[in-house]
């Protein structure tokens, strides 16, 4: 149990009034109607208002927030721009909300050195648009990179559909300014993309909030490609799709991204643009991106798209134009809004698979599927393997919000029976605690927890989050954290977090 779990008699009058007295009016929402904004973040299975929230705008106050919550003993959880789809913003136990959405600048931009430095809430796509006047951009690209921040996507270490080229947010992220849960300002890492001292700037991004709020990144930037081309195959199986990815993987061709789409999601995103951007009848569409020099583009295009025929597609688009690359493109950016359209409530998971067990795996969801009879709509990065199924149900169904939970770790087990993750970038969270002891022995997890306890002591950041305890979990979960001070495992019921 986290030693936080049990406290629920913290004096938030005074928490209220210290908050006040060096940040703005406006930066302290106390009344329960303004909170009821931030009860949950993108994945709305899970609902949890929290009882005080601040918007601090610099890195001075964020240290003195934090300060005044060690001086009270009360936890704090961080949120950006709650795009986050594991619940990793809610507040479950009473927590202060640390909102960082005001946190807009641009610090620096040194484009002789190709970084920037951004205060955490600035927008993802307001990089690139930042930079693109010079020639240069910034490569991660979250499906919802035109809402979430970069604070966030430090966070969960967030990729996108040219994470298979360029890797995810981790490989370009060169320093960080951090407030930890104390309110000590630190720093990791630099300006350079190699440091010589430990990778503490690695062990923050993807940690969820839990090791402190980073202030202050410096991003790296890339050249904008020469030339960009995409190609759009679709094929009559699923299948045949993923054996398109195969092959072209296999004969060396390096796309900036590889995506797919099935039936249910084509017709989804058809009915959300008003006309049929993709062909109806297909059971799949496989979008590739290919960027570099001209001449390195338009070969490995021709090579990509007779590997397209020869795994069986049945019609190839070839797009140079930017308006028309863009086109092709809106329909896997809008793919969670078109699902929306058709259900309100949906549930995306977030599971990773080697490239061959493609076709293997989506069987799985489809058999899945048809057992819980629960629709099931499939969109996800085709080359590294990174699924994000979305389960469709209708929230006024008694029962229905087990029977998706239930239907969403079933996914997650098909996942890791072929060596795969629980997780590509969406996070652990609140969402996948409970499944991370699948993966991982007690000692793993429980080594975790020292590198955590290094940057919090007591706790306090983002507390019940990531690992599985018996409270969130259930006495049920088979590896869950348990350490003494000096490092050593407990039972289960010890668990400081």
């Amino acid at each position: 149990m986290s030693r936080y779990e049990h406290v629920v008699n913290h004096d938030w009058a005074a928490l209220d009034r210290d908050l006040r007295q060096f940040l703005p009016r406006k930066a302290v929402v106390s009344k329960r109607q303004e909170l009821l904004v931030y009860d949950c973040d993108g994945l709305t299975i899970d609902r949890h208002c929290p009882p005080l929230a601040v918007l601090p705008e610099t890195t001075a106050q964020v240290s003195q927030v934090l300060a005044c919550c060690q001086r009270h003993g009360i936890p704090f959880v961080a949120r950006g721009s709650g795009t986050g789809l594991s619940g990793g913003a809610l507040v479950e136990q009473e927590a202060l909300l640390v909102v960082t959405s005001r946190m807009r600048c641009i610090l620096n931009m040194d484009l002789d050195n190709q970084t920037i430095t951004v205060q955490p809430g600035v927008i993802n796509s307001w990089v690139t648009r930042a930079v693109a006047g010079d020639g240069f951009y910034y490569a991660p690209d979250p499906s919802s990179q035109v809402v979430c921040s970069i604070g966030g996507n430090v966070a969960e270490n967030s990729g996108g559909v040219h994470c298979l080229k360029y890797g995810v947010t981790s490989n370009h992220v060169l320093g960080l300014e951090v407030v930890l849960p104390d309110g000590t300002v630190t720093h990791l890492g630099g300006d350079l993309a190699e440091m010589a001292e430990l990778d503490l700037r690695g062990a923050f991004i993807g940690s969820e909030g839990t090791l402190g709020i980073a202030t202050a990144i410096t991003l790296r930037l890339l050249r904008s490609p020469e030339h960009v081309t995409v190609l759009l195959a679709d094929f009559s199986s699923m299948e045949a799709a993923g054996e398109a990815v195969r092959q072209v993987t296999a004969a060396g061709v390096l796309p900036a991204g590889m995506e797919i789409m099935d039936n249910f999601m084509i017709n989804a995103v058809n009915d959300l643009f008003g006309f049929d951007e993709y062909p109806r009848d297909a059971a799949a569409v496989l979008l590739i991106e290919l960027d570099g020099q001209e001449a390195e583009v338009s070969s490995a295009a021709d090579q990509a798209t007779e590997l397209c025929r020869c795994a069986g597609a049945r019609h190839i688009r070839r797009a140079e134009e930017e308006a028309d690359r863009a086109l092709l493109w809106k329909g896997r950016k809008s793919a969670f809004a078109a699902v929306g359209q058709i259900s309100p409530t949906y549930y995306v998971q977030d599971g990773v698979v080697p490239r061959s067990t493609l076709p293997r795996v989506l069987a799985a969801i489809e058999r899945l599927s048809r057992e819980h009879d629960l629709p099931v709509a499939n969109v996800f990065h085709a080359g590294d393997g990174n699924l994000h199924p979305l389960i469709l149900y209708k929230a006024d169904q008694p029962g229905v919000e087990s029977r998706v939970r239930e239907l969403g770790a079933e996914i997650l087990r098909e996942c890791l029976a072929v060596g795969g993750s629980i997780s590509g970038e969406h996070g652990v969270g609140a969402d996948k605690r409970c499944y991370l002891d699948w993966m991982f022995e007690a000692e793993d997890l429980a080594t975790m927890s020292l590198l955590r306890r290094a940057f919090d002591p007591e706790g306090k950041a983002n507390p019940g989050k990531i690992f599985p305890t018996p409270s969130s979990c259930g006495e049920s979960s088979r590896r869950q954290v348990t350490l003494t001070r000096e490092g050593k495992v407990l039972p289960a019921e010890a668990s400081l977090f």
